[in-house]
């Protein structure tokens, strides 16, 4: 399936887990994929949780696109403007960004991820909003000039939710709500571009962080990060797109909607928290 070749997509925090699984998807459909993270040698991975960005970018290439790896720390700024540099140099376009970066489960065991709120310890907001929030919104404002010129493209923002629903932990909650209001917003103001920006839910996904920490059981009706990958193609080749224009979408719904499976060849339902 060749039905993004001549795109330029960028995929953050793309090493591993659900960006791994979008960028993997992305080079199936043909796309050259800049792929960007922190981690280039397996023996200096986040964690110990594995992935690099050179062999995410080379899953991509043999997949039928166009990896390109970048080391990039979506905290610093310079980094990010020159990332994006980079791209203006070498493509002259980018027609899909995934915002995808996200430091909020780093040290999760370091301090009980659930806990109340007045127990949380400040190191984890920093996680949560500097690489997240704000690692997308520098993240977007460079895409969109890139964008705006040719009157295309599409964002999406990594996030996760339920119709409203309290997910469960006071820093996480505020934090996923302002990624989705950033799509929102960024929404109306690029929609006269005829540029989208949308968040997308993933499910209870089998990253490598996830399979480390959760039980065979809480994985039942799991998903594989290719799923959300698959709901980020479908989007990005859907001519009716701007229909969609700042919503926020559960991969299990795109699925329904879109016709497409996960790798398995089931269709996991949408997500719910209960």
């Amino acid at each position: 399936m060749t039905d993004l070749q001549g795109k330029v997509a960028l995929v953050t925090g793309a090493s591993r887990g659900v960006g791994r699984g979008i960028a993997h998807e992305l080079g199936v459909a043909g796309a050259t994929v800049y792929v960007t993270g922190r981690s280039a040698t397996d023996d200096a991975t986040t964690e110990d949780l594995g992935g690099t960005v050179n062999g995410t970018s080379a899953l991509v290439t043999q997949s039928g696109g166009i990896g390109i790896p970048v080391l990039c720390d979506h905290t610093r700024d310079d980094a990010v403007l020159a990332l994006f540099e980079r791209i203006r140099r070498e493509q002259g376009q980018l027609d899909i960004l995934v915002n995808n970066v996200w430091g909020g489960y780093e040290d999760f065991d370091a301090a009980n991820f659930v806990a109340p709120f007045w127990e949380q310890p400040m190191w984890r907001w920093e996680l949560m909003f500097d690489a997240g929030v704000r690692a997308h919104y520098t993240a977007s404002r460079l895409a969109a000039s890139l964008m705006i010129p040719r009157k295309q493209g599409l964002i999406v923002n990594i996030s996760s939710g339920d119709e409203g629903k309290y997910r469960g932990q006071v820093m996480y909650d505020v934090a996923k709500a302002a990624v989705d209001r950033m799509a929102f917003a960024m929404a109306l103001e690029l929609r006269q571009h005829g540029i989208a920006a949308l968040a997308i839910y993933p499910g209870l996904t089998r990253t490598e962080r996830v399979k480390r920490f959760a039980s065979a059981k809480e994985l039942t009706n799991s998903e594989s990060p290719r799923y959300a990958g698959r709901a980020v193609v479908a989007l990005a080749t859907d001519s009716a797109l701007m229909e969609r224009n700042g919503g926020a979408y559960k991969t299990g719904e795109l699925a329904q909607d879109y016709g497409f499976t996960d790798i398995d060849g089931t269709q996991p339902p949408p997500f719910s928290f209960g």
